[in-house]
């Protein structure tokens, strides 16, 4: 059946995805859903490692994958191949960000971060004037400082330097942290009734989710539900008021990952809820569509006459 609405072209944005896709199996999911969605102009996809050796090639398969699964064509570029300290090229992702950053076009760029903040740190650290020219959206951190972690925060520990390098470089950036990201929570039941009969990449995002659930990896998960937590970075791309936030200084990772006080940082968007009956089900509806075939024309509805 596919999507049978449009966006106003004055209310659509230009992103970049960000992801370090095979880390853990709720990547893919914000991908899908960045690529389903009318509203985002998607220029392109960017790997992002998760500290360990060949994490960001496997990141980009993991890319590959969704697309070739989705049948999509969008272009892919490999990020640092490992935090700042281990890394000193600059990468073609953060070449691409600094290249659209400076891009003249009415729709605004939002960089769509579900990882480590590596790519975006790089590319700032390059060329500084992009930070007037985009938006971040970040999942990451526990927020607003003072706040001891109570776990470590995945996606800031990958690179802490990187984090606070953004943290304190005064670009528009709008945090989600981890008491927001953790609460888009999903069963399997849910991904198996509702998202695996979805053509290929429905199978994929079910069997992909099932299989890391199982995995040594997945040993921190509840069993049987999982927290979609990079998806509210696509969805308040598409909804920025899908969420409560409010404005406070954007906090420093400590080495533990608690979120310390920083007088000089700037002031930063923090996100304090989202909505997840939206994300979940906005997500699911465009799967659906997407992978729904057209109607026959005798199984249509038909109009009655009164």
């Amino acid at each position: 059946m596919g999507i049978e609405f449009d966006v106003s072209d004055f209310k659509k944005v230009r992103v970049i995805v960000d992801t370090d896709a095979a880390c853990e199996a709720d990547d893919p999911f914000a991908i899908v859903h960045a690529l389903l969605s009318p509203k985002l102009i998607v220029k392109g996809i960017v790997a992002e490692h998760f500290k360990a050796p060949g994490s960001m090639e496997k990141s980009y398969e993991e890319i590959e994958t969704i697309l070739k699964a989705m049948d999509v064509k969008v272009p892919i570029y490999k990020g640092q191949r490992g935090p700042l300290s281990e890394d000193s090229e600059v990468s073609e992702a953060a070449r691409f960000i600094i290249e659209e950053a400076h891009r003249e076009d009415s729709h605004k760029l939002f960089i769509l971060c579900q990882g480590a903040i590596t790519n975006v740190a790089k590319a700032i650290e390059t060329d500084p004037t992009i930070k007037d020219k985009i938006t971040v959206i970040w999942i990451g951190t526990h927020g607003e400082a003072p706040c001891s972690a109570p776990f470590t925060e995945f996606n800031s520990v990958n690179d802490i330097p990187a984090a606070n390098f953004v943290l304190s470089s005064g670009i528009d950036l709008w945090l989600v942290p981890s008491h927001v990201y953790i609460t888009v929570n999903i069963g399997l039941a849910e991904i198996q009734r509702r998202i695996r009969p979805c053509g290929k990449i429905g199978q994929h995002l079910f069997q992909n989710m099932a299989d890391y659930n199982m995995s040594e990896g997945g040993a921190w998960t509840q069993g049987e539900s999982w927290s979609l937590g990079d998806s509210p970075a696509i969805a308040i791309a598409i909804n920025p008021g899908c969420g409560h936030y409010h404005m406070a200084k954007a906090p420093h990772v400590a080495e533990d990952t608690s979120s310390e006080v920083c007088n000089d940082n700037p002031m930063i968007r923090i996100y304090t809820d989202v909505d997840s009956r939206y994300i979940l089900e906005d997500f699911i509806a465009k799967l659906e569509l997407f992978t729904e075939p057209f109607p026959a024309p005798d199984k249509r509805a038909k109009v009655v006459e009164l």
